[in-house]
């Protein structure tokens, strides 16, 4: 059996027999390393031993009929920024790479996954220091996205290897990571799933830092239940029940502030679509302007709160080893040392704002839809000839997942878009704290969408 389905179906397969972990592990393996296959740019190193040596140990305890955990047996990869017992962590930077050392202890979230039973496969490549939303690493390559393969569009970033290893059977789900979009973009980009948890929902502890306002943890995979199964180990909690609900009698918000500008035609068309499935299950949809999101343009404007945060962690480093950087990563930390302190104060003020107010104006909704990217994937080769074409393609991909991220709210991406046509999210977004409210509603949603198309 190949590594194609949900956490699931995998787990009816090991315990019907239908496959072993051995051989789920193993198929990933084959999948990464076939010669004209996307491995050496989706990973950038791997598990192997370790990986086959868990799986059998996995395989044996379940003929033992020992109680295994919910994850027991299943390949996961691991975004290069997570720390893994023995490995390396590198977050995409091959100057890193030259001085890292071994992990001595798994992250907190890495951790409870291997608690679960989760094997895993490798460390995927990322945008450098995941600072981008394109996905595009000059050191390790840039793994294509699915969609399009012979122009050569982004993967989406920073977590651009772990959409991809999904994609490409080569596990079952993936563990990311959002600061401004990094979990949401490469899922939307590639039509999978993603959620994007409330800030602080889930430990950082063993994570390679960018924002320390807003970075989490975050899983992409082929399923919303994926999702929340994933979300909630990570959490240290009990896996509950989806709640799989009927669109009629729901109330969402269709936030035309900030969220609709500049849509790519093919991404408006597919949200119509997707709005107009909702409606006709009998959800009712009200269109609402939210005057404080706007604060989100004058934030850019003094030079977004990733960018001081990530200089700050990172100054010496780039002082040092700045030279083997990504040009674009590295001129975009360098460009935040000329903010001031008063000017990040102002910004953490206007998201103060902004997460007060918004939260008054849409906490009457069950929750709030919008496209997750307004643009289609980018072809790469522009963007890697132009460095203005490559920022503004930057901007349009984090507008709309840098929303969600500077208010600190939970956040699915689902597929929407046309079955012969370029890969769109669907952005669900609830209130601080109601997670599994919005994967309930995220999976619901999803089913609606796509029994109305079969």
């Amino acid at each position: 059996m190949a590594v194609t389905g949900t956490i699931a179906a995998t787990k009816q397969a090991l315990e019907s027999g239908e496959t072993t972990s051995v051989e789920l592990v193993s198929e990933a393996f084959s999948e990464i390393e076939r010669e004209e296959g996307e491995g050496d740019s989706i990973f950038v190193r791997t598990f192997k031993n370790s990986a086959i040596t868990q799986a059998a140990a996995a395989d044996a305890m379940r003929k033992m009929g020992i109680p295994l955990g919910p994850l027991s047996g299943i390949p996961i990869s691991v975004k290069d920024l997570f720390d893994v017992e023995g490995a390396m962590t590198t977050a995409g930077s091959a100057a890193l790479a030259e001085s890292a050392e071994p992990a001595a202890h798994d992250a907190i979230v890495i951790e409870r996954l291997r608690a679960a039973g989760g094997i895993f496969i490798g460390h995927t490549n990322m945008t450098e220091f995941a600072y981008s939303g394109l996905g595009i690493n000059p050191h390790f390559g840039t793994p294509l996205n699915v969609w399009d393969r012979e122009v050569g569009r982004v993967p989406g970033g920073s977590s651009s290897g772990a959409a991809l290893s999904v994609v490409e059977n080569m596990a079952v789900v993936a563990i990311g990571s959002d600061t401004g979009g990094s979990v949401r973009i490469p899922a939307a980009f590639n039509g999978i799933y993603g959620f994007k948890p409330t800030t602080g929902r889930h430990p950082m502890d063993g994570v390679f830092p960018l924002s320390s306002t807003l970075d989490t943890p975050g899983p992409l995979a082929r399923s919303m239940n994926c999702c929340r199964i994933i979300d909630h180990i990570m959490a240290g909690e009990p896996v509950p029940e989806a709640n799989i609900r009927s669109m009629n009698g729901l109330r969402f918000g269709i936030l035309e502030t900030v969220a609709l500008d500049g849509l790519d035609m093919e991404v408006a068309g597919a949200f119509v679509r997707a709005l107009e499935d909702i409606a006709k299950a009998g959800a009712r949809l009200e269109r609402i302007k939210v005057d404080v999101m706007k604060n989100y343009d004058q934030i850019a404007k003094l030079g977004s709160l990733a960018g001081p945060e990530a200089y700050h962690l990172h100054r010496h480093f780039v002082a040092f080893r700045g030279s083997r950087m990504d040009p674009r990563v590295l001129s975009r930390i360098e460009a935040a040392a000329d903010i001031s302190a008063a000017d990040y104060i102002e910004m953490l003020a206007l998201r103060k704002e902004m997460m007060e107010q918004s939260h008054l104006a849409t906490r009457n909704y069950d929750a709030i839809l919008m496209p997750t990217v307004a643009i289609v994937p980018p072809e790469i080769k522009p963007l890697q000839e132009s460095d203005t074409l490559y920022a503004e393609a930057n901007v349009k991909s984090l507008r709309n997942t840098v929303l969600v991220n500077l208010l600190g709210r939970p956040a699915a991406t689902i597929p929407v878009g046309a079955k012969n046509g370029p890969p769109v999210g669907l952005m669900i977004v609830g209130e601080i704290g109601a997670d599994a409210a919005v994967q309930d509603l995220a999976e619901s949603i999803d089913i609606c969408i796509r029994s109305s198309r079969e």
